[in-house]
């Protein structure tokens, strides 16, 4: 049972009230995974480092408009070569981060988008990108509120994350959100494993903006869990 499921009402405009609501939690998938391995895209590894300054480095009121910018740079790649994997999992990335930045009745729209690029990048390849398509995907379904809202699944979600780290068992993303997710699921002892083996978690060339700004999150989180 999805604990972020919501019951099915009869009021439309209770229903969109209650969307709204949900809606405005999404802001953690602006920390979506940023893509364990390195790309062998040149296009894909300047999507990576712009949203790690997006992410880390802006203010957060205007993080909404550098991701729709960045979303649409996104989307422009892709349709050049709408067959790579690794830009359909950044497409899907900062979709799902603008729409976790926004949190707003319109990102539902975007976070369905997001799915739709990730599920096509796992048809193209599963392990591009070592596995950050199934780790984006397990933290959409987590994250995103379950019907009669939208399409989040924490059966999905585990399964999804799980594959991730059959994939990359020690990357940062992987158990960072492996973590996250434990802890959702009042797992807290479980996620503070993952969270410990994430700190240790060996660096990625190239992404270092994005590996300290995880890493403070991950810290974050394990501070959260000794309250």
């Amino acid at each position: 049972m999805n604990a972020r499921r919501l019951p099915c009402l009869a009021l439309p405009r209770l229903l969109i009230t209650l969307l709204v609501a949900a809606l405005g939690g999404l802001f953690a998938i602006a920390s979506l995974a940023a893509g364990d391995g390195a790309a062998t895209d040149p296009a894909v590894a300047r999507l990576q480092a712009r949203w790690a300054e997006i992410r880390y480095q802006l203010p957060e009121k205007q993080q909404a408009k550098a991701l729709a910018e960045l979303g649409d740079e996104a989307e422009r790649l892709l349709a050049e070569r709408p067959d790579s994997a690794e830009r359909l999992i950044w497409a899907g990335i900062v979709r799902a981060s603008q729409a976790g930045a926004e949190g707003r009745l319109g990102a539902l729209g975007l976070v369905k988008q997001a799915h739709r690029h990730l599920e096509a990048a796992l048809a193209q390849d599963p392990l591009a990108l070592n596995g950050s398509a199934y780790t984006s995907l397990g933290a959409l379904y987590y994250q995103v509120p379950g019907w009669p809202i939208g399409f989040g699944d924490d059966d999905k979600a585990e399964w999804h994350l799980r594959r991730a780290l059959a994939i990359d068992p020690d990357g940062l993303d992987s158990l960072y959100f492996w973590g996250d997710y434990l802890h959702e699921q009042g797992r807290d002892g479980e996620a503070r494993q993952a969270l410990e083996r994430a700190l240790q978690a060996p660096p990625r060339p190239g992404h270092e903006l994005a590996d300290a700004g995880r890493r403070e999150e991950v810290r974050h989180l394990l501070s959260r869990l000794e309250q």
